[in-house]
């Protein structure tokens, strides 16, 4: 997918490492699966039906990394529109 954004003019980072903390505790290992233009998270999804956790996940990389925006996707679902989420803090 970032190749994609590449070839629209946009920068695209992959796997990007985030620590996360959660209650004071900081937990390591947490990956962003794609920032672009170092404003906009993507997390990218393909199941039946998005767990509460996702929107979660989304809205602690949003805090720990400071970022206002994020854009939750799951493919999952037959209208590519109904699957895309919009994150703002």
């Amino acid at each position: 997918m970032c190749h994609e954004l590449h070839l629209q003019g946009l920068n695209c980072e992959r796997q990007i490492a985030v620590e996360v903390l959660y209650k004071g505790i900081a937990i390591k290992g947490q990956r962003l699966d794609l920032l672009v233009e170092n404003e906009v998270i993507l997390e990218i999804k393909s199941l039946s039906q998005l767990p509460e956790v996702a929107m979660a996940q989304i809205l602690s990389y949003l805090r720990a990394t400071g970022l206002k925006r994020g854009l939750l996707i799951n493919f999952d679902e037959k209208r590519l529109t109904d699957g895309v989420k919009r994150i703002s803090l």
